[in-house]
């Protein structure tokens, strides 16, 4: 029988380590998926909540809804992307777009938005095409390798 004492923090001498590593490398295909996708669900959250923290919900209602279905829809993909990555960063490009719709929806969706609304989805948007970019640009990374 082996010996499996060791220091409670130190997995290293545990029988399956290397088992263990060996999976999370495949699972994960060398990513470093939480430097990515915490990010991305949380512009996601924020465009779904911005029309409340900017108090453009009387003003704006069409807005509102588009960016509350937006934001649901980009932190879904961030949940995605994190519970099964080798399946999701397909879809990386799709956050590009989302992003770029969230910049251009102000004026399509909304109608007459004023300045704090305009600066708030084009923040938004600008961080959901960059981080969409550094999504796809792991994927890339990946497959080519």
């Amino acid at each position: 029988m082996s010996n499996v004492s060791h220091a409670r923090s130190d997995l290293s001498g545990h029988p399956d380590a290397s088992e263990m590593r060996a999976r999370y490398d495949r699972v994960m295909g060398g990513r470093d998926v939480a430097l990515v996708d915490a990010p991305v669900f949380l512009v996601g959250l924020y465009c779904a909540v911005s029309p409340w923290v900017l108090h453009f919900t009387a003003s704006q209602p069409a807005l509102v809804t588009h960016n509350l279905v937006m934001g649901i829809a980009i932190a879904v993909l961030a949940l995605g992307f994190t519970a099964m990555p080798e399946r999701m960063y397909g879809l990386s490009w799709a956050i590009c777009a989302m992003g770029a719709w969230i910049i251009v929806s102000t004026w399509v969706v909304g109608s007459s938005p004023d300045a704090g609304i305009v600066i708030n989805n084009i923040i938004v948007g600008g961080l959901t095409v960059l981080l969409g970019m550094v999504c796809a640009g792991a994927a890339a990374r990946t497959r080519n390798t």
